[in-house]
């Protein structure tokens, strides 16, 4: 009887205990919080649309530790496991695999635009340095045709471009040569706008008449040479202050210009044209001279759409005669102190040769070489 009581205390013992581990294997135990070095203070704010799980990646977790996915240097270096092995940054389209992801602990922050780190950001357009910028060197003549049109004075006219800043000129054949249809309007030093000493165009001139330049300056010379002798060859092509392919016309080629449009014949030089101005000169912008029937004294025609225009001057003492008279450097010098320029006037039809002040600032038409 003793026996079968031992024995069935027994059975009741391994009953409750059964019963026991039974229950409590189905409650969960509680996990701990995640404590603030997971949260996101301490995470670099990774957004969802910056951070994309693919669903056709391998299904295989990508486990991106928290110095992989920015986190602060003091933060716990427990994985942090994905269920996707692809985390895509959706503005630039950057794939980061569990086998690729190797930022260091603070150079990622993920955000919907962009990836930042502290030596570099990448974006979807550009990759910027913090310290330095990377800029993409864009000629500033790409993509534009040389010979496109454009109106100008009336007229359709050819255009070329200054590749240094991108200046779009219009050009015309006169007889046998390529000149430049408008002054020349490149922001070399020495030269400036007519009636502004700054250096801007505050008058709105270089616009319309282009910009003035001494004659060292036309040159591409030393200034000095506005008060000594540079005797230049008159069979060199002075490119001076000239776009490439273009250069500082000579008394010879001025010369040339002025008898074909006069229709004249001579070797005088440097020529002086009683009537190639009307020719010349645009039928606007000049006070007294216009185009027949216009009902100005004297008549500016612009036959062959060189369109020249009254500039003006520039000295050291000011501006003038701007909408009177326009003057143009030659490549041809005088003596130490003088070259030559032509002039063109509202009240009279010439075309003048003479020599002047190197230090006065004229215009400048250029010639195809």
């Amino acid at each position: 009887m003793l026996f079968n009581r031992l024995i069935f205390a027994f059975l009741a013992v391994v009953l409750c205990t059964s019963l026991f581990f039974s229950c409590t294997s189905d409650v969960e135990m509680p996990q701990p919080p995640l404590k603030d070095k997971y949260s996101s203070s301490s995470l670099v704010a990774l957004s969802s649309s910056s951070l994309k799980v693919s669903s056709s990646s391998s299904s295989s977790p990508a486990a991106l530790s928290s110095s992989s996915l920015g986190f602060s240097s003091s933060s716990s270096s427990s994985p942090v496991v994905l269920s996707s092995s692809s985390l895509e940054f959706s503005s630039s389209s950057v794939d980061v695999s569990s086998s690729s992801s190797s930022e260091s602990s603070s150079s990622v922050a993920s955000s919907s635009s962009s990836v930042v780190s502290s030596s570099s950001a990448v974006s979807s357009s550009s990759l910027t340095s913090s310290s330095s910028s990377v800029v993409t060197d864009v000629e500033s003549c790409d993509g534009f045709v040389d010979g496109t049109p454009r109106e100008h004075y009336g007229k359709s006219k050819a255009q070329f471009c200054d590749s240094r800043d991108g200046k779009k000129y219009v050009y015309v054949t006169i007889g046998e040569q390529y000149w430049m249809a408008e002054n020349l309007n490149y922001n070399a030093s020495g030269s400036r706008c007519y009636g502004d000493n700054t250096g801007g165009d505050s008058q709105g001139n270089c616009a319309i008449y282009g910009r003035l330049y001494n004659w060292a300056t036309a040159m591409n010379i030393p200034s000095s040479y506005n008060s000594s002798s540079y005797n230049p060859s008159p069979s060199i092509k002075y490119r001076g202050v000239c776009p490439e392919g273009w250069h500082l016309p000579s008394n010879a080629e001025w010369d040339k210009l002025m008898r074909y449009v006069d229709g004249t014949s001579g070797t005088e030089s440097p020529y002086t044209s009683e009537t190639a101005g009307k020719h010349l000169k645009a039928k606007e912008s000049w006070s007294n001279c216009g185009y027949l029937g216009s009902g100005k004294t004297y008549l500016c025609e612009d036959t062959y759409g060189f369109s020249a225009l009254a500039g003006g001057y520039g000295s050291s003492l000011g501006d003038g005669e701007v909408d009177l008279n326009g003057r143009w450097w030659s490549a041809s010098e005088y003596d130490n102190r003088n070259a030559y320029r032509r002039l063109m006037g509202n009240t009279h039809e010439r075309v003048t040769s003479l020599n002047y002040g190197k230090s006065y600032l004229f215009s400048v038409r250029c010639l195809q070489d």
